[in-house]
């Protein structure tokens, strides 16, 4: 068996096309633009080009993009002051602090400071209590777009084994959730389930979250069954020449693709559905506001 690759850019790119649809009558009907602002402390790299990235594609759809960039150093009472002037600006729907924080900053304080309702990324603990209750929430873009995958290639997900392989708070509980509440039977795993491998092969669905290098190997996957590799990993990769590296999942790729009936690439695969989650996101806040009706086919 070689499974089906399930093209997460491609998904990405048909959703921010949905995305942009909606704004565009979003603007026409009602003279609306939902708008994203994205707080960046700190010169981190990696957080620099993810935030250079969302800015450019939130524009791509037609929305309004902010950028407050502070310094490294800022005080908590500075950073929590600019997030205030955000939860009060009509303009803005959606507040993403890029994390991580500088060690000096409380990330939960922080991030419990955005409104919930422009809590684009669901890290609120609001919005974690309404996921898990079953009621209407900002929901973490990965899991969001994980299961927007999902239900792309299955249609109905009721009744599927789903395991989930690591419990944080950003990807494994509240994809657990998610997968409840489309009626899959769901087993939340990590790196110290006994027998991990036989919990592993009895899932119709593996959503791998464990932030493990290829951790999974194919004979852990039943038959058929489909692969979500949330995983990013870099890895030396020597065959490509000195001081060169890969991305790789939590699963082993080649293996997993021989038995799964479906997969997940990396990159490739969950990593562009991300951002595009949290446009739609930053779409759903906006109607939310203005008690119009909500996009569908963007939303958990």
């Amino acid at each position: 068996m070689t499974a089906t690759v399930i093209d997460g850019k491609a998904f990405a790119a048909k959703v921010r096309g949905m995305v942009g649809e909606h704004v565009a009558t979003l603007k026409a009907d009602h003279g609306i633009t939902p708008g994203l602002a994205v707080v960046l402390v700190g010169e981190d790299p990696a957080s620099q080009v993810y935030v250079k990235s969302k800015g450019k594609m939130t524009v791509e759809v037609g929305m309004k993009s902010v950028e407050h960039r502070m310094d490294a150093d800022v005080s908590e009472a500075d950073l929590l002051a600019m997030i205030d002037t955000l939860n009060n600006d009509p303009t803005i729907h959606g507040i993403l602090v890029q994390l991580p924080l500088p060690d000096h900053l409380n990330s939960d304080l922080v991030i419990n400071s955005i409104d919930p309702a422009k809590d684009v990324d669901g890290f609120h603990i609001s919005n974690v209590g309404l996921l898990g209750t079953g009621q209407k929430a900002m929901v973490p873009c990965t899991p969001l777009g994980s299961l927007m995958m999902l239900r792309d290639h299955h249609g109905s997900l009721s009744g599927m084994n789903a395991v989930v392989i690591g419990r944080s708070n950003i990807v494994g509980k509240p994809m657990a959730q998610l997968l409840l509440g489309d009626s899959c039977t769901v087993t939340i795993a990590h790196s110290r389930t006994k027998d991990l491998a036989a919990v592993v092969r009895q899932a119709d669905i593996v959503v791998a979250a464990v932030g493990r290098a290829e951790m999974v190997p194919g004979d852990w996957i039943k038959p058929g069954a489909t692969v979500i590799d949330v995983g990013i990993n870099r890895l030396d990769a020597p065959e490509k020449g000195e001081g060169k590296t890969k991305l790789v999942g939590d699963v082993d790729y080649a293996s997993c693709a021989a038995v799964a009936g479906a997969i997940t690439p990396v990159p490739g695969g969950v990593g562009p559905m991300t951002i595009a989650c949290l446009l739609a996101n930053t779409l759903t806040a906006c109607c939310r506001a203005n008690d119009l009706a909500e996009p569908t086919g963007l939303t958990a």
